[in-house]
């Protein structure tokens, strides 16, 4: 195989706490798949962290691990996002954002003390989530003749295919899922049933 097309997430929401004197950090994770959610899940951590000084965030994803994004929020430049990121890239986890949430208790920490504060709200964030693994698919739209459904359907059987979508009429349509590592083979078979066209709609 000439890729990995595994990746590693979290299967839903997780926090953890670091104090250092008499500031709070609250660690918070959360699986994510596109920029559009971030500003929702800050906006809603502002809310119900009123009194909090700084939401500072680091956000990878896609399968192949290739974007991020980062905020330092205030805090001296690199000593907040970017240890947030570094704990990312170090679980390597993708389509994961985590915000820390900062209570200022008085003191300044200086920048050691601020990348290690960050670092650890993360890090502890992770440690509580459940981590999982998930496989990259790309989707597939069949249309073919009803006809040929039962041609179809046992492919989609055989090879143990996610259907996301479907409709069964004159003319049928189905949207299903298929590993990238398997689809030659796969739309291989597809290939064969009489009057089918696949068409490629998005890599999830």
């Amino acid at each position: 195989m000439l890729f990995d097309d595994t990746y590693r997430t979290i299967s839903q929401p997780a926090h953890g706490t670091f104090k250092d004197r008499g500031s709070k950090f609250i660690g918070f994770a959360f699986p994510v798949t596109s920029e559009n959610e971030i500003k929702g899940i800050i906006a809603d951590l502002r809310a119900e962290h009123a009194k909090a000084r700084h939401f500072c965030w680091a956000l990878r994803f896609t399968a192949d691990r290739s974007i991020f994004r980062l905020n330092d929020d205030g805090e001296p430049s690199g000593t907040a996002g970017r240890p947030i990121l570094n704990t990312l890239l170090s679980a390597d986890l993708t389509n994961i954002l985590i915000v820390v949430v900062r209570y200022f208790g008085g003191t300044l920490l200086g920048v050691p003390g601020l990348i290690n504060a960050y670092k650890t709200a993360a890090l502890e964030s992770i440690s509580a989530a459940e981590i999982i693994e998930k496989t990259v698919n790309d989707v597939y739209r069949l249309t073919f003749e009803y006809a040929h459904t039962n041609a179809v359907m046992k492919i989609v059987k055989d090879e143990n295919l996610q259907i996301s979508n479907q409709r069964f009429d004159n003319d049928c349509s189905m949207e299903i899922s298929i590993r990238k590592s398997q689809l030659n083979q796969i739309l291989g078979k597809f290939n064969k049933v009489e009057g089918l066209k696949c068409t490629f709609i998005l890599t999830q």
